[in-house]
């Protein structure tokens, strides 16, 4: 989960964290049956729950029907943390196309 200080959002949790520690320890899923549920690889589950791949709007839509969620609540997780994990790096060099009145 993400905390905020000031405005500034403080390292959001991956959806697959969320997935792990929300759903699939309390309902006792191991990834092998969430994978078989999703129609999708033992591996590609694990990739997510451990923070290596990104929940795409297609797993999110999965995850929603499995889990009786919304697919938004697993595409805006997935939003917060690729926001994060950017704002974290270097801004990039830009400039605008024109001056604030």
């Amino acid at each position: 989960m993400s905390t905020t200080t000031k405005g500034k959002m403080h390292s959001p949790a991956h959806p697959g964290e969320i997935l792990r520690e929300m759903y699939l320890k309390p309902m006792k899923v191991s990834v092998t049956e969430a994978a078989r549920a999703l129609g999708v690889s033992r591996k590609h589950v694990s990739a997510i729950v451990n923070g290596r791949a990104p929940v795409t709007p297609d797993m999110a839509m999965r995850l929603a029907a499995v889990f009786a969620t919304e697919a938004q609540l697993w595409v805006n997780l997935q939003a917060q943390h690729d926001l994060w994990v950017v704002s974290e790096k270097t801004p990039p060099k830009v400039r605008p196309l024109r001056q604030a009145a």
